[in-house]
């Protein structure tokens, strides 16, 4: 079985989200958002290893709050950049050894299903470099700087890119020892080994793979949890909900 390094981006500034809390701690349920988003790789036997990425001003506040917790569940933290690279460059240098492979979620994606999760787990197998997508339905505006549209863009062959984005450990490495300071117009990390010259392979995923952007997301991230079935109890039972 291959083995799998799961990295949860949490450090971004959350600025489209509002208010005086970032949205990786907002309640779900009353539980932190990026918890639900931690529970969906800690108990599967391919993932050996879990880094949550913190912001520096919030690291010591998660330290206190939740850090005996995170580490019951066998999640380590890595200190978080300016950028989002910057934050999968901190915690690529804690890579256990035994990771062959390595996943990077959003932690406000706390809707990422198992079955997600296997087929594109199993496309990196395969390919080497597999991320979600969900292909785009919508009608596609380009809107001028007037605010009026532009023109009408064809939605043919779009998706929208999701996470996990799954990688070969060398891929991935290897783009990111590319990139040396890098550019600041690298969105994700499909992007940067995209441009490192490795094919990135597409599994189709659909929009119950939320990502969390708005304080309305949360509503609809509880919807989504609540309309599917039960999930059955963790390896942390009654003690994970006695201490979140």
């Amino acid at each position: 079985m291959a083995k799998f390094a799961v990295i949860i981006p949490a450090a971004g500034e959350s600025q489209r989200f509002g208010g005086s809390e970032k949205k990786p701690f907002a309640r779900l349920d009353g539980r932190p958002v990026f918890l639900h988003t931690v529970e969906r790789f800690i108990n599967r036997e391919d993932v050996c290893q879990t880094i949550l990425v913190i912001a520096p001003s919030d690291l010591e506040t998660v330290r206190t709050k939740y850090g005996p917790n995170l580490a019951f569940m066998g999640v380590t933290l890595a200190e978080g950049g300016r950028r989002r690279c910057d934050s999968v460059a901190s915690a690529l240098k804690q890579l256990k050894d035994e990771a062959e492979f390595v996943a990077v979620h959003d932690a406000a994606r706390p809707c990422v299903t198992e079955a997600m999760i296997d087929a594109v787990f199993a496309e990196a197998v395969k390919a080497g470099a597999a991320i979600l997508a969900s292909p785009i339905t919508a009608t596609l505006k380009r809107v001028a700087a007037s605010g009026t549209i532009d023109a009408t863009v064809s939605r043919e062959n779009l998706f929208e890119a999701q996470t996990p984005q799954v990688f070969r450990r060398d891929v991935l490495l290897s783009a990111y020892a590319d990139l040396a300071g890098g550019s600041d117009d690298v969105t994700d990390d499909a992007e940067l080994v995209q441009r490192s010259g490795v094919p990135v392979a597409v599994v189709q995923s659909d929009l119950t793979n939320l990502k969390i952007t708005t304080k309305a997301d949360v509503a609809l991230a509880h919807a989504i949890l609540k309309a599917r079935p039960a999930r059955a109890v963790s390896k942390l039972g009654a003690f994970e909900e006695a201490q979140w």
